[in-house]
């Protein structure tokens, strides 16, 4: 078998930090100095972890101050005066959740939460949708149900901010809507009572990137607040579910999400322990954990609590898993759950199989987006495989299930006019898109969306339906959309991969994972470090094949193996999930790998990541990086920079690599701008609409440049500004300019009669929404830690 080709490009991160701050984190730590200088004070510094005022709250959570939940404002204060409203009149309360990790989670924290006010099952219900029949959000059909048990006020989790037209259904029904979510929210508020949800927070917040699972933990530490009468149960007892959804959802543990996640899994080991949860503590088990790390929830609990709704599609039973008091209910929905999770496996391995199996007939030379479509593939998997391939091939992928043809009735006689017109109905194929490269994937499906029957997600995976006689064109057009818009090596490059230490085998032990421990929980914008082992062997290699708890084989491997170099005569154990021994480099080579904890036989193993053989290593272009010098964050050490340096911030990644282009003989880029100062965007309107009046009324002209310095706008907000002076009644023109280094010229004519309020407001919204979108860049490239910055410099630098 051939060695498999090495999936990433390797991105070295070197960031040398302050000695004088590196000795003060050893007071803060619990690491000996050798492990903060060498391993610790590197991996904080490179991830915008110097200030040291902040940093404690960091590593330790009982240093931290979370934020209280009337941070959300007055939405918070409607909702929990309607739900004590509720409680006062015993009015009949329903909760509307979702079938993922996240929604389960918050499904079950309200179930608790909101159980010490209603009673349950009488004035408390709670609904998850069927992943296979209903899909994500509100139905029609589900409020009907709920209008028939007597529902008068809806509580959502995890769903609902864009529900507009279910909502208002629901209002004809007679109820009262508070909507828990941290999705997308709508242009206009739909009609609840409350819209409890963290984008409407600043994005620099420390609750702007919670979950649905821990917004939903927000309304019930309110709800506690306001009547700590009447509770019996500890709002601290519900903290074990905030952390398995947080990480599950793989949000930014950042802020609050940090501290939640922190103090949950703390409450989640102690709970564990006292068996307090006993589908969890079953569930725990069998994945051999005890729930004191991240990895516990990551590749423990989150996958078996996905997999009930991935196999059986109803995931009603997974609250009672979550929440049953009852021994052996509970444990008895654990193995359920465990087996549907292997099962899950399963199914995910042959869908790749057969997945790479059509990849074969096709040209990837001429294909820049992977799309794959099977009728007898598993919707509950597709979003799993379509992740696999788009990192292994460096392609945006689109996977379907498809309907099957219904073969023709064996009688003769004709069918009834009912049934006739239902066959008249289109075949549908519905399936999960997922990107990868920086890849829009959101902005190439929606160009499709003529071809689409419905479509939802963010740019980097959705879901979405059309017919299938339509997957033809939609093939064809989202490989041309993204042709016209790269370079067509682009979508074939291999996905970044940031290195954050180099150590040797001898390295490799307790020392160094009690070191790395004090940056849990990892997750998103703080990922479990990565270590490149340079010069190493695999050797003592095995492959197994997975089982489940019945014994049965499946399609899944498991690769083990020992590391050895010359730093140390002993070898380290390792073992890397889905691969094959054939996958594995002979001779010498370089590795990357994650430090982990194997409960099973209790020693410390590495966990491949990636690896390729030592003679090509070296010829690798993703090797070579540039390091970046920050001088955002930390001025106390002011220095004159030096080119090149970037001393405005910037909105985009292509102004990023500019900056690093213009002196391409340069071996690092400095980071010297400050803090982006964000002005109301309707301050902005008024002062783009002033300057348009000043100039038609003047007669004078101005520059695109001067009056995007004027408003400090990038000139695609500009662009869009003038497309709105337009629509207000201006004239806009473009004077060419008539010398090598003149600049275009814009002239404003015409004074337009002011439009009606509403009018003027719709007429500005594309502008305003230009201004927000752009500061919330800015917001990004001015916070975003310097590894972050390195790798996305590296992905768009190799991918002009």
């Amino acid at each position: 078998m051939a060695m498999a080709e090495a999936q990433f490009d390797w991105i070295p991160l070197q960031c040398a930090p302050d000695p004088d701050w590196l000795a003060a984190v050893v007071d803060q730590s619990d690491c000996s100095p050798a492990a903060v200088f060498n391993w610790l004070g590197p991996l904080l510094w490179q991830r915008g972890h110097q200030d040291l005022a902040a940093l404690a709250g960091f590593l330790q959570p009982e240093q931290y101050c979370p934020s209280r939940p009337w941070a959300f404002g007055p939405e918070m204060t409607l909702a929990v005066e309607r739900l004590l409203e509720a409680h006062v009149q015993q009015e009949k309360v329903a909760i509307w959740g979702d079938f993922d990790a996240d929604g389960l989670t918050a499904t079950a924290v309200l179930w608790e939460g909101l159980g010490q006010f209603f009673k349950e099952p009488d004035q408390l219900c709670y609904t998850i949708p069927n992943r296979f029949t209903e899909s994500h959000g509100l139905s029609l059909a589900g409020l009907d149900r709920l209008a028939a048990w007597g529902c008068q006020l809806l509580v959502t989790c995890d769903t609902g901010s864009t529900a507009i037209a279910e909502i208002a259904y629901a209002q004809t029904l007679g109820m009262d809507v508070i909507v828990t979510d941290h999705h997308t929210l709508p242009e206009t508020r739909p009609p609840v009572v409350a819209l409890i949800n963290p984008r409407q927070l600043p994005p620099d917040h420390p609750l702007a990137d919670l979950s649905g699972v821990a917004v939903a933990y927000k309304l019930v530490e309110a709800l506690y607040e306001q009547r700590p009468d009447l509770p019996t149960q500890p709002l601290t007892q519900l903290l074990d579910l905030v952390a398995i959804g947080l990480i599950a959802d793989l949000v930014n543990l950042r802020g609050d999400c940090r501290y939640l996640a922190q103090v949950g899994l703390q409450t989640l080991e102690q709970q564990a322990k006292q068996r307090l949860r006993p589908g969890v503590s079953k569930l725990l088990e069998l994945c051999k954990r005890t729930g004191d790390r991240p990895s516990d929830v990551a590749f423990g609990l989150g996958p078996r609590i996905n997999a009930v709704s991935r196999i059986h599609g109803d995931a009603q039973f997974g609250v009672s898993l979550l929440t049953s008091r009852d021994r052996p209910q509970a444990e008895a929905l654990a193995l359920e759950a465990e087996l549907a999770n292997t099962r899950r496996k399963a199914l995910q391995a042959t869908v790749m199989a057969e997945a790479e199996a059509q990849l074969g007939q096709l040209d990837l030379a001429t294909t820049q987006v992977i799309v794959l479509a099977d009728p007898q593939w598993s919707p509950g998997v597709l979003g799993l495989v379509a992740s696999q391939l788009a990192q292994t091939y460096g392609r945006p992928t689109l996977l379907f299930q498809t309907e099957l043809v219904e073969p023709e009735p064996l009688s003769a006689e004709p069918l009834p006019a009912a049934l006739g017109t239902e066959g008249d109905r289109p075949l549908m194929a519905r399936g999960s898109a997922r990107s990868v490269n920086q890849i829009d994937l959101y902005e190439l499906v929606k160009g499709q969306a003529h071809l689409l029957t419905s479509f939802g997600g963010h740019p980097f995976a959705a879901g979405l339906t059309l017919p299938v006689e339509n997957l033809p064109l939609l093939t064809a057009g989202i490989n041309r959309a993204l042709r016209s818009h790269h370079s067509p090596s682009r979508s074939s490059q291999r996905s970044a991969l940031p290195i954050d230490l180099t150590i040797t085998v001898a390295d490799l032990g307790r020392d160094l994972f009690k070191t790395l421990k004090q940056l849990e929980p990892y997750g998103m914008g703080n990922p479990v470090p990565r270590l490149l082992l340079q010069n190493v062997q695999f050797t003592q290699i095995r492959e197994r094949a997975l089982r489940d708890q019945r014994g049965g084989k499946q399609r899944f491997y498991q690769v083990t193996f020992e590391l050895q170099d010359a730093s140390t005569a002993d070898r380290f154990p390792g073992h890397w999930w889905g691969h094959r021994q054939g996958d594995l480099p002979t001779g010498v080579c370089d590795a990357v790998v994650e430090l982990d904890v194997n409960m099973i036989q209790s020693r410390y193993e590495a966990r491949l990541v990636d690896c390729r053989a030592r003679e090509t290593a070296a010829d690798h272009p993703g090797l070579v990086s540039t390091p970046l010098i920050d001088q955002r964050l930390d001025q106390r050490h002011p220095v004159p920079v030096a080119p090149p340096a970037l001393q405005h911030c910037p909105v985009s990644w292509s102004e990023l690599v500019a900056a690093r282009s213009a002196t391409p003989d340069a071996t690092s880029l400095t980071l010297a701008y400050g803090a982006p100062v964000d002005v109301s965007p309707s301050s902005q309107w008024q002062a783009l609409v002033g300057v348009a009046k000043y100039l038609s009324r003047t007669g004078q002209t101005t520059s695109r440049d001067r009056w995007c310095q004027r408003l400090n706008i990038s000139e695609r907000s500009l662009d869009i500004g003038l497309t709105c002076l337009e629509a207000l009644g201006f004239q806009v023109e473009i004077a060419a300019a008539t010398g090598p280094e003149a600049e275009d010229h814009l002239i404003i004519t015409g004074q337009p009669p002011p439009p009606l309020a509403e009018i003027y407001q719709a007429i500005a919204q594309p502008f305003l929404a230009a201004v927000q979108e752009e500061q919330f860049r800015r917001r990004y490239f001015y916070t975003a830690s310097p590894m972050v910055l390195a790798q996305g410099l590296a992905a768009m630098a190799a991918n002009p």
